[in-house]
């Protein structure tokens, strides 16, 4: 057992949580989307909550951990959904919430500290430079920069800006490292892949520089189908008008809108199915032109509306925030997350329309992946069993669309189901003993895991933490 008295001697002067009950708290994260992680991860806590002001104090943290042999995951603010930044091994939870400064704007770019909330960093930008990040999640109010590079993938703006795997949509990032003396890495190009969307297993991101789009007051609309396939055949067809700008576009089938979406309930009908668009201010008449040449039902528009008050935007009903306000409806939902490739992706949506009927409902996120206009699906699914689950994952994967478990905790299950070599071998060098968030790199944790045989992947510390239980 770790000499945690030692420990906080040794980082006197930086802030340090102790009590149970609120490291519990900053050890979690919304992992209970998934019935599978939330029966797996419930007793996961760390240690102590360590929260450095400076690149100095994360430095110091990292050496002392190091001597002492103490696991370090880093957390934003915890707004992820798959135990991403949950600490399997306990230990210290190193939150970053205190490194939030915004060092320098520029003409299409911007260097912050990692820990800066999104939203606070878009009204810098916007304030001082009339500009904004290409793009964000859904949690833009609370998610951090840092999280996002860390555990992200794309988001509203992905329509037009794509993902964070695009070359350009992260330009720098600087790091700590692992080691009895810690150094610190700067990142561009090719080597930015080392420690983007690998949960900080091998390096904490403490600068951040984000490339910047110019900032509008984009325009929320909703546009009403009876039809499910109709809505998402409106919104391909809006996805390629190349003068419409858009910062977002989702197709979300009913009864979801109506149930779920309580502050836009009344200028929606029952069984209706809708288009969620965000429009620039100069394409919004090209916008309703569009609707009127497709004959489509525009049911709201806020520049329409004299009162807004507690009306949220729509991007916060879109991407994972369809998913969050259903379960707080109905606690037995849960999702998945979905991949239909192009150019056929609308027949691939159809299919699984035919496949689940209502026990899968239709969520999808328009998106630029490699060029050209895809689907990113978000589907509710009415959980029964785990074996149920895995079915409904394996049927959608039979008929070519690809799963990204959300019901995993680690890299690979949630990804593309293989060994990133890049990852391990930057892993191996910047965290020889293994300490940075163990557990959720599977080619570090177990090389020879089989990734075909079906099983999930139980880090050996979880598995003696549930036999504790």
């Amino acid at each position: 057992m770790p000499d945690y008295d030692a420990i906080k001697t040794a980082l006197e002067g930086i802030a340090i949580e102790d009590n149970p009950r609120l490291v519990q708290m900053k050890s979690r994260d919304f992992y209970w989307y998934s019935p599978v992680l939330k029966s797996q991860l419930d007793a996961v806590t760390g240690d102590l909550i360590v929260s450095p002001k400076s690149e100095e104090e994360v430095i110091r943290v990292l050496k002392v951990a190091y001597a002492h042999g103490v696991p370090v995951t880093a957390r934003g603010t915890g707004t992820g959904n798959y135990g991403q930044a949950m600490p399997l091994s306990g230990g210290i939870v190193l939150s970053m919430a205190n490194m939030n400064r915004v060092k320098e704007i520029h003409v299409g770019r911007v260097i912050c500290e990692s820990g800066i909330v999104m939203a606070k960093l878009d009204e810098e930008c916007q304030a001082q430079s009339g500009q904004e990040l290409r793009f964000h999640p859904s949690t833009h109010k609370t998610a951090t920069v840092g999280g996002f590079v860390a555990g992200g993938s794309g988001g509203v703006g992905s329509i037009t800006w794509g993902g964070l795997r695009d070359f350009g949509n992260i330009l720098r990032l600087r790091i700590v490292t692992m080691e009895a003396e810690p150094r610190v890495l700067e990142l561009t190009g090719l080597d930015l892949h080392k420690v983007a969307h690998a949960y900080g297993t091998n390096g904490i991101i403490t600068e951040v520089e984000m490339p910047l789009a110019p900032a509008y007051d984009w325009i929320d609309a909703l546009v009403g189908f009876d039809d499910f396939l109709e809505a998402a055949k409106f919104a391909d067809l809006l996805a390629h008008q190349n003068g419409i700008l858009l910062k977002e576009l989702a197709v979300i089938a009913a009864p979801t809108p109506h149930l779920y979406f309580s502050r836009h309930k009344k200028w929606l009908r029952e069984g209706q199915s809708v288009v969620a668009v965000m429009v620039a201010p100069m394409s919004i008449d090209a916008f309703a032109a569009f609707c009127v040449l497709r004959k489509a039902e525009v049911m709201f528009r806020a520049d329409q509306e004299a009162d807004l008050k507690g009306v949220p935007d729509i991007y916060e009903l879109c991407w994972n925030h369809t998913t969050l306000r259903a379960i707080k409806v109905e606690p037995t939902f849960t999702y998945l997350q979905v991949q239909y490739a192009s150019p056929d992706h609308l027949a691939k949506v159809a299919r699984t329309v035919e496949l689940f009927g209502d026990e899968v409902i239709g969520h999808l996120e328009f998106i630029k992946f490699d060029g050209e206009i895809q689907c990113a699906g978000l589907p509710l699914v009415r959980y029964t069993t785990e074996e149920r689950l895995e079915e409904i994952i394996r049927l959608h994967e039979d008929n070519g669309c690809p799963i990204f478990n959300p019901h995993r905790y680690t890299l690979e299950e949630g990804g593309m189901k293989r060994t990133d070599t890049v990852q391990l071998a930057f892993k191996h060098e910047t965290d020889p003993k293994g300490l940075l968030n163990p557990g959720k790199m599977i080619a570090w944790e177990n090389p020879d895991f089989d990734f075909n045989s079906g099983r999930p992947f139980l880090f050996p510390g979880l598995a003696e933490l549930e036999a504790s239980q």
